[in-house]
């Protein structure tokens, strides 16, 4: 009996020691975090990254750790996602999961966390939702704002025109016109292009531009690892936080004008809505809907309304000037399907696959945001093999599939063929994402769409562009900065055709 009672001992504390193995195994595979460099205290991986073209060194460590990797900038832990299926995988399969905004400190300062851009949770999922119900009942993706479009790509034709072959930076130009596209949605009205305030306001979103292609704007790349220490020292970050707060002003001043003016029966515009809606929900003291989360929203529909388009249509003019065949072959289409007097619509463009081939080979060159906007997983994540803790900052890098060397053969090279099907018909790709993708892509994509279009087709209708130096001498790759590529400055004259 003493013997079966020792054996049966020994074989429970056997099964038990099995069962804890297992567990362990398990719970060691479970939480098993992605790969990467070894980090040194404090620092990270700081010192082994160039950041004066972070891309390149996420591209290198992608190389020897995989698709699903780990770098810490700082304190900051960050996984990176590099390639389309991993990219695909966790924003549109995974997406809920994938749906967190990243906690980058610089953007967190100059934006808050009360607009559509930054916020999270319950209150982002609200804003959101409001946004894109409120953007369609005021023309998105309808005919009226094709019509906006078309008068301001006139508006801007004649304001060219003007400028009677002299060269200049037609950045101005194109912000001031794409902006008062949103405008019109948001505000109500577009601006006058002599308007001194609106100019002001101008001036300030191409001097923050012109601040991140500055050397300093590796300052503002340390800010969002070292808030604490950069909120003591000089450099770009100070001046584009003071830069945002004149714009925040400028915007509240407009809010202001429209609580003294507002009809609520017959609301003018996005911010009219939002005040209809605050009033609705004036019981509710856990509204998300407030004049702070309207002053952030309203000013990041403006900022990203202007910026990603204005910039796209710059670097595109640029790119123009170095391929003049291109821009040649695009205005035989443009003369062949539109003509030299009506003006260009949507409709066309299915008729000009070529021009619309240079379009979206324009904006997979460029790598706009190559980082994308950063990501954070909303809760702990498995995710292929490995174990991502809850709000973990995540890199989906647009620039690994838009730059994709299968996908797009030589992808340092500009070449509209990409998007043609051999028989000269437009060709779509999956890898075709600069708006990102899932349930944070950009609200404002089918806009921005219609608006690089139609002013790009209405510019090259009217104009053909000479460059200042020899069309061989000029320099398409993009300025790589903290957050997003910039098109390097030039001057450029529009010949009238």
């Amino acid at each position: 009996m003493e013997l079966l009672g020792m054996t049966t001992i020994f074989l429970l504390v056997c099964i038990s020691c099995l069962l804890l193995f297992t567990t362990w195994r398990s719970t060691s595979q479970k939480r098993k975090q992605p790969p990467g460099p070894p980090a040194l205290p404090i620092v990270g991986n700081i010192l082994q990254l160039n950041l004066w073209n972070l891309p390149e060194s996420l591209k290198k460590l992608s190389k020897k750790y995989g698709s699903v990797f780990t770098i810490c900038l700082g304190p900051q832990k960050v996984v990176v996602l590099y390639g389309y299926d991993v990219v695909k995988e966790a924003l549109i399969d995974q997406g809920d999961d994938f749906s967190g905004r990243g906690n980058l400190p610089l953007i967190k300062k100059l934006l808050k966390e009360k607009g559509i851009v930054t916020s999270n949770g319950e209150t982002w999922k609200q804003l959101r939702r409001f946004t894109l119900t409120t953007l369609r009942d005021f023309g998105m993706g309808k005919k009226s704002i094709e019509e906006r479009i078309q008068e301001e790509a006139h508006f801007l034709v004649e304001r060219i025109r003007n400028t009677h072959a002299h060269p200049f930076n037609p950045a101005s130009f194109l912000v001031h016109a794409v902006s008062n596209i949103i405008c019109s949605i948001i505000f109500g009205d577009r601006f006058d292009y002599e308007d001194k305030k609106f100019l002001t306001l101008i001036d300030l979103l191409n001097e923050n531009n012109e601040l991140q292609c500055t050397v300093e704007a590796q300052v503002c790349t340390l800010y969002n690892f070292f808030p604490t220490l950069m909120e003591y020292l000089p450099g770009n970050h100070q001046k584009l936080t003071k830069n945002s707060e004149k714009i925040d002003e400028f915007t509240l001043g407009i809010i202001a004008e429209h609580q003294q003016t507002l009809d609520p029966a017959c609301p003018r515009d996005f911010i009219d809505a939002f005040l209809n809606k605050m009033e609705q929900e004036k019981g509710n003291s856990h509204s998300e809907f407030t004049t702070e989360t309207l002053s952030r929203t309203t000013l990041d529909l403006f900022l990203a309304g202007t910026g990603t388009t204005s910039i796209t249509l710059r670097h595109g003019l640029l790119i123009l000037q170095r391929y003049p065949e291109i821009s040649e072959r695009m205005q035989k289409e443009i003369d062949c399907v539109i003509g030299r007097d009506r003006r260009p619509c949507m409709a066309d463009r299915s008729q000009m696959p070529y021009t619309d081939a240079v379009v979206h080979e324009i904006q997979r060159f460029i790598d706009f945001l190559p980082f994308n906007v950063p990501r954070s997983v909303i809760k702990d994540t498995k995710f292929r093999d490995y174990f991502i803790p809850k709000d973990t900052m995540i890199f989906p890098m647009l620039s690994s599939v838009l730059h994709d060397s299968k996908e797009f053969p030589n992808p340092e090279k500009f070449d509209p063929g990409r998007f043609l099907n051999a028989n000269g018909t437009f060709r779509k790709s999956d890898y075709f994402m600069p708006f990102s993708a899932g349930k944070r892509i950009c609200a404002g994509e089918g806009l921005a769409r219609m608006e690089i279009f139609i002013f790009l087709t209405a510019i090259l209708q009217n104009f053909t562009l000479k460059p200042t130096v020899h069309h061989k001498d000029i320099d398409i790759s993009p300025i790589v900065s903290t957050l997003a590529n910039m098109p390097r400055p030039y001057e450029v004259s529009f010949l009238p055709r």
